[in-house]
């Protein structure tokens, strides 16, 4: 059964984790990957008397020293669950296809629960957590880290005050270099399921996952009734079965195109970033650095803005009742994203012709030829890759609504 919260706590006000409030006791799981980041921001919590680690758990045990002397390491969660009582948060920072199992035993404790993203590898799934959850009382935050930037609250006011003009649009760019090696690192990464089990670690739904889920949140697409439609057009240039290079255009409740262009064969890494398109002038958020970048008739003004942290604002939200920046239910506009590219034919292959390749050994990675000023093309006119003609594209992309 849920703890119960007070009056006060229900009350919904934002803040950091009070001084009076004892430490929360976490427990990780996965402590590899993207698991490491969080051990290392637990570091600092714990330093700040934030939060006590108590407990890890992972297959592949830590390297030394790398987790805390006073926590318990364990194999799984199930091993965790049972030797570690009185859990306040868990985290889960595991493959994406482990997700709903592991989330679903954590929403069984009286823990609250930091879940990674995506969330989970199926529509199906995230309905059967979001219920999990509403049933359990509990609160889960899942970790879309960008959508902590204070920047989102001054693009929302520059488009209230209309700065840029009249919003036509949003776009999200990433470019990014993904080398051999990464489609090496694990038995599920570039897959879109593994004997039969949901996947879909494609370049919009993982590494590239973030863009997304900004420029959703910035077109006000929470949940999935804010969303009228989903297209995708998906290519691959890497042996492997997901999408590397891909277009998703998403059509708003209120008919705002949001258009995301996608690699991760580009010629080089490029801070990936938001744009919105106004009557008046653009917007451009570098969700990476929280850097804003505005430009009208009247010139361009830039800014770098401060972060929350999820992890401490979910405790927050626990203990004092602060608002949830990433609750599971405003990634249901995201879900129906990762949703459209499950069930879409599997990706195109890029014809050798269309690329080169950098590097050697595992080092040796992708590159589409063009593909900058095809991402460039696809952002600004709104278009798919087949639509824009591109050598390697198909001719339709597919549309879910």
């Amino acid at each position: 059964m849920a703890t119960p919260r007070s009056a006060a706590s229900q009350s919904g006000r934002s803040g950091q984790p009070g001084h009076a409030a004892s430490a929360a006791r976490v427990a990780l799981v996965g402590v590899h990957g993207f698991g490491a980041h969080h051990l290392g921001n637990l570091e600092r919590l714990q330093a700040a008397g934030v939060v006590e680690l108590v407990a890890v758990a992972d297959p592949q045990p830590p390297e030394p020293g790398s987790v805390p002397a006073g926590a318990a390491v364990f194999p799984g969660l199930t091993e965790l669950l049972a030797g570690t009582p009185d859990l306040d948060v868990i985290i889960v920072a595991t493959p994406i296809q482990t997700h709903a199992p592991l989330g679903l035993a954590a929403l069984a404790t009286t823990a609250d629960l930091y879940l990674e993203k995506p969330p989970v590898a199926s529509l199906a799934d995230f309905n059967i957590l979001c219920d999990a959850a509403q049933a359990s009382g509990r609160s889960v935050q899942i970790g879309f880290q960008s959508l902590g930037s204070h920047a989102l609250a001054a693009l929302e006011e520059l488009v209230a005050n209309g700065t840029i003009g009249t919003l036509e649009g949003i776009s999200a760019t990433g470019r990014w270099v993904r080398d051999r090696a990464y489609f090496k690192r694990s038995r599920w990464a570039g897959k879109r399921s593994i004997d039969g089990i949901d996947v879909v670690d494609g370049v919009a739904t993982n590494p590239l996952a973030h863009a997304v889920a900004t420029a959703l949140r910035i077109a006000g697409a929470r949940t999935t009734a804010d969303v009228a439609s989903v297209e995708t057009d998906l290519y691959r240039a890497n042996d492997i079965e997901s999408d590397d290079t891909s277009v998703i255009r998403v059509r708003t409740a209120t008919g705002l195109p949001v258009t995301c262009a996608l690699t991760i064969c580009a010629s080089e890494s490029v801070e990936p970033y938001v744009t919105l398109h106004g009557s008046a002038g653009t917007a451009v958020f570098h969700y990476t650095e929280d850097r804003l970048v505005v430009s009208t008739p009247a010139g361009q003004t830039e800014k770098t803005y401060g972060r929350d942290d999820l992890t401490a604002n979910l405790i927050a939200h626990r203990n004092e009742g602060a608002t949830l920046i990433s609750p599971i239910a405003d990634s249901g506009a995201f879900m129906l994203v990762l949703e459209a590219i499950r069930t879409a034919p599997a990706p195109i292959p890029i014809g050798p012709q269309h690329l080169y390749w950098e590097g050697d050994g595992d080092a040796v990675h992708a590159v589409v030829i063009g593909i900058e000023d095809a991402l460039d093309r696809a952002t600004r006119e709104h278009a798919t890759f087949s639509e824009l003609g591109m050598p390697w594209a198909v001719s339709a992309p597919a549309s879910v609504s």
